[in-house]
């Protein structure tokens, strides 16, 4: 009943907007120009244009200007128009009405339009002709990563960890502002493979195909409520050009060598772009020291020497028809493969001090294979109406991926059993979403929507002993079925107020159904159902002080589902020493965020300043417990559990400053407190009690030199992450780059170097509960050197293309699609 009520409102919406089909097809032209600094002559780079019917009060389009300064502006229909530049915090405004075209000139080129500084507001800024790196919008934070030069050579993972709020550990896993429960989009859409190994595809992504970074910490109504501390959206390279235009680039060093080509096309109304990149990393060798003490008597632990290979592709094809100028069809494929092996040998011990005769000494040799692979198809439907921003969308994505991971443990003399594992997990995913837009009026805008999604996940583990390894073992062996729909509606309201004020107000319902069939002959599995529904409201009120100062207050209610792996009810053995187990109980952690953000621009400076509250219900943790004494093997089972709630009081700072003409520096710092209140049992499991601050840290100095060089040095500093058991990895790292740029700055060659002066990072690991402590500590070879190129063809014309939310769901922090055994 609640779905069709759902669906009522929402078309009730959409029909009283009394939307009418715009037909017919128009001949259309281009408005084009060059825009020049007054003073220097010379083009003004990055320029926002945007253009107007010459009495309309909303824009009905805008570009940037490229690196000659030249913008134009395309589907220009006979008329007469207004034409506005901005260049935020070094020029005056300009407006130029009319600017006119008639069906017997459909092209306006309107020459050399000149632009005055703005000695009044910032009358010592430096125009450098380059683009920020930080951006601040209403709804998000922006890090323009294309023009950082540290980046080229490395992959997603990498320009993650030097964006403003988010931390990524040493396993690739991604946290905004301290928090892992975070949905990680590539251009507005969500991909299958990232939902079944988000930190594996990660690792497959070239940095040079990412154009930017979005992060949004407190999402509207609009977006889909999972993740409770946001949403981080990864904007490739696929811009909107005319004629024929690429790029290509590469890299080789000692930790990895990667390569990318983008190639864009644009004739008329037909627009495709193409992207294929990958990467394949050397072998890389890490040591792990284990160690688990039971009742303080019992001890085990290891050493283990390691070897891991990455290798990963992703690419993808966009495809876009305008069919007149109110109707747009537009479709995305992307396809990813990628895979690792590790293979390592560990010398293993176990004494007990009240009965020495089982003190033993063995070696475990295991072999690992893992490999995903799927891809992403989405089409979109744009209707556009005869009133100036009011459209509705209709979209639809179907992702499919598999996660294959093959292993063999061996040990020697046979201490424990040796065992092999081949657990297949795929993933079919179907997304059904309707958005519609309708300004009122200059005050107030309409939005509304609804959305389906429907996931069917199926993991087969097979495990086999016995002297050959081809004897199945029952107790082990393990089938899933998994099943999600997830259904929505929203409705969201900005309503531009006097006095410079902007109110963002909106409602979503959203309801989850899941169903979880695990099938073991010999453990005693039952099929569950649950169901999710939510009501999240959303608020976001913003005062403008002039043309540098910006406050802005927000609400955010967020929901964070657990996974597959974290509800299946099977033992998985893997790990014999470190089990794992799911639990159907589970329930949805609930999050509610209010804060409060500051933006300025002080001369050539940019100060962001945040504070913020929030409260998660229902916290999902880990919790690990020794393994019952009827059980003939020492060591420890982690299950899920939602373990209390958490309040956190946070603060994030991110500042720029110019100190002298050729150096930029720049920082950002997040600093929140971790305060968890276990409910019943759990408090035995807590190994102190207490308020723990943590942190991420990241600076970044650059010198613009002479001859088109430029350098930079960056530090990156994350504190441990608290659990109510102990604590996870801390991690830092330091580098530096220099690029040369050639040929008009269309091709250029660059050193990169990482951690120069320790081979090593080391990452330590305690955890500690009534019965057990257990302590692990890895080597990890990050020191490397790297030589990378990029050479850029064509003429570009820059656009910023509409982004659309899409599925912002489900829990992340399990790393595999088959919950009974996948890579994690």
């Amino acid at each position: 009943m609640k779905r069709i009520i759902i669906l009522i409102l929402l078309f009730c919406s959409v029909i009283t907007a009394k939307a009418q089909f715009g037909g017919g097809s128009t001949l259309t032209g281009k408005i084009s120009g060059t825009v020049i600094d007054s003073v220097t002559k010379k083009p003004v780079q990055y320029a926002s244009i945007a253009i107007y019917l010459s009495q309309g009060k909303a824009p009905i389009n805008g570009v940037l200007t490229d690196e000659k300064g030249s913008f134009k502006l395309y589907s220009i229909k006979p008329g007469s128009y207004r034409i506005t530049i901005t260049f935020i915090g070094g020029y005056k405004t300009k407006t130029i009405n009319p600017v006119v075209t008639t069906p017997s000139k459909l092209d306006n080129n309107m020459g050399n339009i000149i632009l005055s500084p703005d000695n009044k507001v910032l009358n010592e800024v430096q125009i450098t002709g380059k683009g920020p790196l930080i951006e601040n919008h209403i709804d998000k934070l922006v890090y323009n990563a294309e023009k950082d030069i540290t980046n080229t050579g490395g992959n997603a993972s990498d320009v993650l960890q030097k964006v403003p709020l988010v931390a990524v550990d040493i396993n690739g896993n991604v946290s905004l502002r301290g928090d892992a429960n975070v949905r990680v989009l590539i251009n507005g859409k969500p991909s299958g493979a990232m939902s079944a190994s988000l930190s594996d595809v990660l690792k497959t992504i070239p940095a040079d195909q990412i154009k930017s970074i979005e992060v949004i910490t407190s999402p509207s109504a609009k977006y889909d409520a999972e993740g409770s501390a946001g949403i981080i959206n990864i904007i490739t390279k696929q811009k909107n050009v005319s004629g024929v235009s690429g790029s290509v680039s590469g890299g080789i060093g000692t930790r990895q060598n990667n390569g990318n080509f983008n190639l864009n096309y644009n004739k008329n109304r037909l627009s495709i772009a193409a992207n294929i990149g990958g990467n394949l990393t050397w072998p890389q060798e890490s040591i792990t020291n284990f160690a688990q003490t039971f009742a303080d008597t019992a001890k085990q632990g290891y050493t283990r020497n390691s070897t891991i290979k990455r290798y990963g592709t992703i690419s993808s094809v966009t495809a876009a028809y305008d069919f007149n100028n109110y109707n747009n069809i537009s479709s995305t494929f992307r396809y990813n493969r990628g895979g690792f092996d590790v293979n390592g040998t560990s010398n293993n011990y176990y004494t007990d001090s009240n009965t020495p005769t089982l003190d033993q000494a063995y070696t475990n040799g295991t072999a690992q294979h893992n490999l995903f692979d799927g891809f992403d198809w989405s089409v979109d439907y744009t209707h556009k109406f005869k009133k100036e921003g009011h459209e509705i969308d209709f979209s639809g994505q179907w992702s499919h991926s598999i996660v294959n991971t093959n292993y063999t443990n061996l040990y020697t003399p046979e201490a424990l059993p040796n065992q092999r594992g081949i657990n297949d997990g795929t993933n079919n995913e179907y997304t059904f979403t309707v958005d519609y837009t309708l300004p009122i009026n200059k005050v107030f805008k309409f939005e509304a929507g609804g959305k389906t999604i429907i996931r069917r996940l199926n993991s087969i583990y097979d495990v086999f002993g016995g002297a050959d390894l081809n004897t199945v073992d029952e107790v082990n062996t393990n089938t899933y079925d998994y099943n999600q729909n997830v259904y929505a509606g929203y409705s969201v309201f900005t309503i531009t107020l006097p006095k410079s004020y902007t109110l963002l107000v909106g409602a979503r319902y959203e309801s989850t159904d899941i169903t979880g069939d695990p099938s073991n002959s010999l453990q005693d599995l039952q099929q569950f159902s649950n169901s999710y529904p939510i009501f999240i409201p959303s608020f976001t009120i913003q005062k403008q002080l002039g043309t540098t100062q910006t406050f802005k207050l927000s609400y955010s209610k967020r929901i964070t589902r657990p996974s597959l792996t974290y509800l299946n009810p099977f033992i998985n053995k893997q790990n014999i020493q470190a089990q794992t187990e799911g639990n159907p109980e589970l329930s949805p952690e609930i999050s509610q965020t209010v804060e409060l953000n500051y933006n300025t621009f002080i001369k050539s400076s940019v100060i962001n300043f945040s504070v913020y509250y929030k409260h998660i219900n229902n916290l999902i943790e880990g919790i690990a417990t020794p393994l019952p004494a009827s059980d003939s093997i020492q060591g420890t089972l982690t299950d899920y559990r939602n373990i209390g709630s958490n309040n956190s009081w946070g603060a994030s700072f991110y500042g720029s400053i110019n100190p002298i003409k050729i150096l930029t520096i720049r920082g950002s710092a997040n600093a929140y407190t971790y305060n968890p209140v276990p409910s019943g049992d759990f408090a035995a499991d807590q190994s102190a009690s207490g308020t723990y601050v943590q942190y991420n840290i990241f600076g970044m100095a650059e010198l613009d030199l002479k001859h088109d060089i430029v350098a930079q040095v960056f530090t990156i500093e994350n504190s441990p992450r608290r659990t109510i058991q102990g604590t996870n990895p801390s991690f830092s790292l330091l580098g530096f780059g220099v690029r040369k740029q050639f040929m008009n700055k269309k091709a250029s060659l660059g050193l990169n170097v990482l951690q120069p002066f320790n081979k090593y990072k080391y990452f330590d690991q305690n955890i500690s509960s009534p019965g057990f402590t257990q302590t692990s500590s890895t080597a990890f070879p990050f020191r490397s050197i790297g030589l990378t190129f990029s050479y850029s063809f064509g003429k570009l014309t820059f656009s910023n293309p509409k982004q659309k939310d899409n599925n912002d769901d489900e829990k992340q922090g399990d790393q595999g699609i088959g919950g009974a055994g996948g890579s994690r």
